[in-house]
């Protein structure tokens, strides 16, 4: 047998092809991600050292987990560490105080002699006849050393000290989260001339700043609040370069499933996200459904303007039905010259099928409002009376239907109106009004309240 203290170095790097990986990247809207990967190990017997070398610069240390899947009960952990002291150049001074070093200056001087001193702006050298010489940092070309110093790596490394005690070849797992990962989806809709329909695309954009690149992983992506404590923790590394835009075709797509108490939607294919790469790949392509434009006025809240929404039912009746992410939806509609131009934007939250969404695109130029509160009074010693009267104005050449919304509180009756209301909540009532063409509705109401 071989003796068990025998301290093995392996590094298993991504580019070699040696060892078999397989890769899952999780990917939460949080701005974190659980990585999964199982890799074939070739151990020996006894204690050793396994190094992971292309593990995300923006890991938990905490959160690691590592195992073997063939032999789980003859592979003990002896000590799990994070290295990520990456090399530069001010280290590798650091590192070089008291040793020998050569550099070059800008003119093309050279010297050589024991490291004294370095700093950003100076570095101190004894030469061979003992005479100090002080460099400005600016005149050095380039520095000559030996060798990479101990301690210093090249790139975040996750290190174990095992002892095996099972076979020589195993499958082992690793998995870990991260932070810098993370995802968001985007909607567009094109609704058609009459404003009756829409077609709703919708694109999933990756962005990956974890400090490491994932090769043809698995892509799952979780869509809902998880909870996660903030422990403050200052990241040992965090790249940033300019971001690069990679789109993939709208057939790909995402099968999508209830998990826990979220929403998953997994590739069916395998994907590469680079680092600093913001990745788009189509979650589902253009499917056509009825909408609703909706005038909303708001006369305590917003003067005169009334709001113009666009409104549909997220059902498989309506030919959508899949659980749409939290993002933002851009609409569009064709002019006069068969020209797609943009109306308006929205973010909307999480929202299950079947639910209604309301897409607010911005404020009609031709209707307006206007709120008087025309009368107030006590009718007891416990209950008040208002009379509101709300004028709206409609200029366009087609009538519109307009709802008017009114926030009223405590305990409280409608006791007169010109029109139909529906009690949307214990604070919310709201009023259908019909407006002709180039001109004008008046609604009014009286409210009691008790208390």
């Amino acid at each position: 047998m071989r003796s068990s203290t025998r301290a093995i170095t392996l590094f298993f790097l991504l580019a070699s092809g040696l060892f078999a990986r397989e890769l899952t990247l999780t990917v939460y809207n949080q701005n974190f991600a659980l990585i999964r990967e199982t890799r074939r190990l070739e151990l020996d017997t006894g204690i050793q050292t396994v190094a992971f070398t292309d593990v995300a610069a923006r890991i938990d240390p905490t959160s690691v987990h590592f195992e073997s899947m063939t032999a789980p009960d003859r592979l003990t952990i002896l000590e799990q560490n994070f290295e990520y002291d990456l090399v530069d150049a001010q280290k590798l001074l650091n590192k070089y105080v008291d040793q020998e070093i050569r550099l070059v200056s800008t003119k093309g001087e050279a010297f050589q002699g024991h490291l004294m001193n370095a700093s950003k702006t100076d570095v101190v050298i004894r030469d061979r006849d003992g005479r100090i010489r002080v460099l400005r940092a600016e005149s050095i070309q380039h520095f000559d050393f030996p060798e990479l110093p101990d301690g210093l790596i090249t790139r975040p490394t996750l290190v174990w000290l095992i002892e095996n005690r099972g076979p020589m070849n195993q499958d082992a797992e690793l998995s870990y989260l991260t932070d810098g990962i993370t995802w968001h989806a985007e909607y567009v809709a094109v609704v058609d001339a009459e404003d009756r329909n829409l077609d709703l695309g919708a694109w999933v954009s990756l962005e990956n700043r974890s400090g490491t690149t994932f090769e043809d992983a698995r892509l799952k992506l979780v869509a809902g609040d998880v909870h996660r404590i903030q422990k403050g923790r200052r990241q040992p590394y965090a790249a940033r370069r300019d971001v690069a835009l990679a789109m993939e075709q709208p057939e790909s797509q995402f099968e999508e499933k209830s998990f826990f108490e979220y929403h998953l939607y997994t590739l069916q294919r395998t994907a590469t996200l680079k680092n600093n790469q913001t990745k788009q790949i189509s979650l589902f392509p253009p499917a056509r459904t009825s909408a609703k434009k909706v005038y909303v006025y708001d006369g305590a809240w917003a003067g005169k303007d009334v709001r113009v929404y666009v409104e549909f039912v997220n059902s498989r009746k309506a030919n959508l039905g899949i659980p749409l992410p939290e993002g933002k939806i851009r609409v569009y509609k064709k002019d006069a010259d068969d020209a797609l131009e943009f109306v308006g934007e929205d973010q909307i939250d999480h929202t299950p099928e079947n639910e209604k969404l309301r897409v607010f695109l911005g404020n009609a130029f031709d209707i307006v409002g206007e709120r008087v509160q025309k009368e107030s009074k006590a009718v007891g010693e416990r209950s008040r009376e208002d009379s509101i009267e709300i004028r709206l104005r409609n200029r366009k050449e087609e009538r519109v239907e307009i709802v008017a919304v009114e926030h009223l509180y405590g305990d409280w009756i409608i006791s007169k109106n010109t029109h139909p209301y529906v009690k949307k909540n214990a604070g919310t009532a709201e009023f259908a009004v019909t407006v002709p063409a180039k001109g004008e509705a008046v609604l009014t109401y009286t409210v009691l309240y008790r208390w």
